[in-house]
């Protein structure tokens, strides 16, 4: 009877001797505590945005800039959508992970998802904390009624 020494390695055993971060467990981790943290932010934002008040009849422009001109709200918004960008980049990266074959097209499709969750999450941000109903110097007759004629 061979021992637990002669017997081969299992494939599916974690080697003893690798030292480091475990990226794929950190990153099954923030899945799930941003999936909590996401379903609380987007069930909150859903509440204030449909029940309250007059439910979907008041959203419009104006509802809109009321809400981004509120700091809390700013970063309510921006939360959501770091969280879900990375959570949804994270799938991708995993999806990729599991279905690209090849060394250099995982690259590549990484390097893709990489840049797109970049370039949204800086675009995103700047929209949220730069928003302007009323910008000056516009035509009076493009701004909103609640904007102060100048």
């Amino acid at each position: 009877m061979a021992t637990t020494l002669d017997s081969p390695r299992s494939p599916y055993a974690r080697p003893t001797g690798k030292r480091g971060t475990n990226w794929e467990k950190w990153g099954w981790i923030y899945m799930r505590a941003s999936g909590v943290v996401l379903i609380v932010l987007i069930f909150g934002h859903l509440f204030v945005n449909l029940m309250i008040g007059k439910g979907v009849d008041a959203i419009s422009f104006g509802f809109v800039a009321g809400k981004l001109a509120s700091p809390f709200w700013q970063w309510w918004d921006v939360a959501m959508l770091w969280l879900a960008l990375i959570h949804g980049g994270n799938g991708m990266r995993t999806i990729v992970n599991d279905y690209a074959t090849q060394r250099v097209t995982r690259g590549i499709f990484k390097g893709a998802i990489l840049a797109a969750v970049v370039v949204l999450i800086v675009l995103g941000t700047l929209v949220v904390f730069t928003f302007d109903p009323c910008p000056a110097g516009s035509p009076a007759d493009l701004l909103p009624s609640f904007c102060p004629a100048i």
